[in-house]
C-alpha cells in the first residue's frame, strides 16, 4: 500500500471490534486503551471451538495408549485430550512424555496432571522452536491432537522426517453466527488468526471494508486478509509494538493527532 493510500485511511478512530471474548481482567490493556483515549472496544469472538464427540473420535481409530508422548500446540488441545481421556476412560501413563510449544501451554497442564513428576519438554514459542526440541527425540511414539483446522508445520516436519505419529482431530474451529450484528462499521476490527477473517465472510459475505481499519495479529492472519482482497492497515506484532494493543495505541496516537 503506498504513503499516499495510508495516508487517506490515517482517520480518527472512535470504536473498535475485538474478535476475541471479552478479557476478564480488569486490567486488561484493552480497558486501558478505550479509558484512555475515550474509545468504544466492543468484543466479540469470531470463531468457536466445538468438541468432538466420543464417537466421532473412534471413527478416527486413534489408540492413545499405543503412543509414548502428546505433542501440545494449545490450551484448547490440552483441554480436549483430557476430555475425550475421561470420557473414554483412558488412564493416560504416568510415564507419557509431553511436547508443548510454549510455557503457556506446558503450565496449563497442571490443570490436569501433577506436572513436576512428569516428563514435560517446551518450546520457546514457535513451531519451529518445538521441532528444534522434536529432533532430539526422534524414538517416540507422538500422538498430535488438534484442530480440524491446523498449521502445516509441525505434520509436515514429522511425516518427511518419519517420525511415528498419529494426528488426532479433538476439536473444531468454526464459525461464530454473528448474525445479530447487524453490521460491522466500526473505525477498526482487529483479528487475531485466519479463521477470523474467514469467519468475517462467512457471516457477512458482502463485507465492503471502505474506511474500516483492519488490524491483524501474526503473518498468517496477515497473509488471509490479503488473500481475502482486505486492506491491513495495522499489523503486529511490530519491533516498538510486540502487542496487538500497543500497535493499535501507536496507530490511534497517530490517527488521532495525539503525536
Amino acid at each position: 500500500m503506498s504513503n499516499s493510500t495510508q495516508e487517506d485511511r490515517l482517520k480518527q478512530v472512535k470504536s473498535i471490534l475485538v474478535s476475541q471474548p471479552k478479557p476478564s481482567d480488569d486490567k486488561s490493556p484493552y480497558y486501558v486503551l478505550a479509558n484512555k483515549y475515550n474509545i468504544k472496544i466492543d468484543f466479540r469472538p469470531f470463531i468457536q471451538v466445538d468438541p468432538i464427540n466420543v464417537k466421532d473420535f473412534r471413527k478416527q481409530k486413534v489408540d492413545i495408549l499405543k503412543h509414548t508422548a502428546v505433542i501440545f500446540t494449545s490450551r484448547n488441545a490440552v483441554d480436549h485430550f483430557f476430555r475425550l481421556c475421561k470420557e473414554l476412560k483412558v488412564e493416560v501413563p504416568a510415564d507419557m512424555k509431553y511436547f508443548c510449544i510454549s510455557e503457556q501451554t506446558a503450565n496449563y497442564l497442571q490443570k490436569y496432571i501433577v506436572v513436576r513428576k512428569r516428563k514435560i519438554f517446551t518450546g520457546s514459542r514457535t513451531a519451529q522452536d518445538l521441532i528444534e526440541i522434536l529432533k532430539k527425540h526422534k524414538n517416540e511414539k507422538y500422538v498430535f491432537p488438534c484442530s480440524n483446522i491446523r498449521k502445516e508445520d509441525i505434520p509436515v516436519f514429522l511425516e518427511e522426517n518419519n517420525y511415528h505419529f498419529t494426528e488426532a482431530i479433538i476439536y473444531e474451529t468454526v464459525a461464530s453466527d454473528l448474525s445479530d450484528l447487524d453490521d460491522v462499521l466500526y473505525d477498526i476490527i482487529a483479528f487475531y488468526s485466519p479463521s477470523g477473517i474467514n469467519s468475517l465472510f462467512v457471516n457477512f459475505p458482502d463485507f465492503k471494508q471502505n474506511d474500516t481499519r483492519i488490524a491483524v495479529f501474526g503473518p498468517t492472519t496477515a497473509q488471509a486478509s490479503r488473500d481475502a482482497g482486505l486492506i491491513i492497515d495495522i499489523e503486529a506484532p511490530l519491533p516498538n509494538a510486540p502487542s496487538m494493543t500497543g500497535a493499535l495505541e501507536l496507530y490511534i496516537k497517530k490517527a488521532n493527532n495525539l503525536d
